[in-house]
């Protein structure tokens, strides 16, 4: 299992790849930023926004698909204050226990940025059919939140003839994966990987039927080409930074964990803290691609000059294998497994190429970042 030299991500994150330097493309496309003159890209986005701005009215003129969190508030603010629109925010709620941070925070986005959320909190009884399904068998619990966060957005852009829906960063590109191209454009977003398509065949039985799943059906070309689909990723047009969007978000009303929860797993106390439970979802990737957000955090901050590679090494080994207690607990009340059921089930998804199992049946990586040779 190889390291990028640069960072602490593997080999294994689907869809990354390496250069001959052993640099991964994530770091890659980071440093290309320096070469990009940002103010020509922000008077690309201006433009963009001169074909929508008005155009229907006193109506909403753009779709902010959000959740709340740090990138949310920096969302808005661009599209509101610095871009003029008038946008409708559009959220998917995931039914989970929510943190204190937050209910305040998508209720903070409305009132700081004085703007309208649409927000759909799904069937539970389908998705918790669904997610036990997904967890099971793919281990991917949060698939049908998932799939709804990119889906949704869309069908209620055709519902309101909105034409320009608005997203965060193409994590593809910035971060490694599928796809990884350089773009505005993000209508191909549904096919980045983490919703992909399962089988609609698996997940229909005797109590889900189509009509409950027709949210997550991408809506087909036809209605898309009616509508003049223009979705964008936020990301092509200002230079993207986690960290400084966290920044941003603190002095416009954002609320971190940092007094509520101190996540085992996690290295920051910013990024996806809405709910406790949702938080299995991105952990899986550890038995699946031996990392996890560790990993993803600590290489975030290593490409942002904000900690060396040294640094990252030892915040991985102390944090990525964990998985906190609150996760699994919120986890386990919501969908009816216990503790052990949980357990039995994330053994399935160890990857005995990457891990083995030590004298106490614990899994360990066989080639740990912090044991490169």
């Amino acid at each position: 299992m190889r390291y990028c030299t640069k960072c602490v991500m593997p080999e294994t994150r689907p869809g990354i790849t390496f250069d001959e330097e052993g640099v991964c493309s994530a770091c890659r496309a980071y440093e290309k930023r320096k070469n990009i003159d940002w103010n020509i890209r922000f008077s690309e986005l201006n433009q963009l926004c001169d074909k929508y701005r008005g155009k229907f009215g006193n109506n909403y003129d753009c779709i902010i698909a959000v959740s709340g969190g740090k990138d949310s508030h920096y969302q808005t603010y661009v599209m509101k204050e610095q871009m003029g629109m008038n946008p409708l925010l559009v959220t998917v709620e995931d039914n989970f226990p929510m943190t204190e941070a937050g209910k305040h925070n998508i209720k903070n986005i409305s009132e700081e940025f004085g703007c309208d959320i649409i927000s759909l909190k799904p069937n539970r009884k389908v998705q918790k059919r669904i997610m036990r399904k997904t967890f099971e068998k793919y281990g991917k619990p949060t698939w049908y939140i998932d799939r709804l966060i990119y889906t949704y957005p869309i069908h209620m852009a055709i519902k309101f003839g909105i034409p320009l829906v608005v997203y965060g960063e193409n994590i593809s590109y910035e971060y490694g994966g599928p796809n990884a191209i350089e773009t505005y454009s993000a209508n191909q977003q549904v096919f980045n990987g983490v919703a992909s398509d399962i089988s609609w065949d698996e997940l229909i039985d005797k109590d889900i039927s189509m009509k409950d799943l027709s949210l997550c059906v991408f809506p087909d070309e036809n209605a898309l080409e009616e509508l003049g689909l223009d979705s964008i990723y936020l990301s092509y047009f200002v230079n993207w930074n986690s960290v400084d969007n966290y920044l941003f978000a603190k002095k416009r009303g954002f609320r971190d964990l940092n007094h509520e929860w101190k996540r085992e797993h996690h290295i920051e106390y910013f990024d996806q803290i809405d709910s406790r439970a949702y938080l299995v979802h991105p952990w899986m990737k550890y038995p699946k691609f031996g990392h996890a957000t560790a990993t993803d955090y600590a290489s975030r901050f290593t490409r942002y000059g904000l900690i060396s590679r040294e640094e990252a090494v030892q915040l991985v080994k102390e944090h990525d294998s964990k998985l906190d207690s609150l996760t699994i607990q919120d986890f386990c009340e919501f969908l009816g497994y216990t503790i052990r059921e949980f357990w039995e089930i994330v053994d399935n998804f160890y990857n005995e190429d990457l891990f083995e199992k030590d004298s106490t049946g614990k899994w360990e990586l066989k080639n740990p970042v912090w044991q490169e040779s």
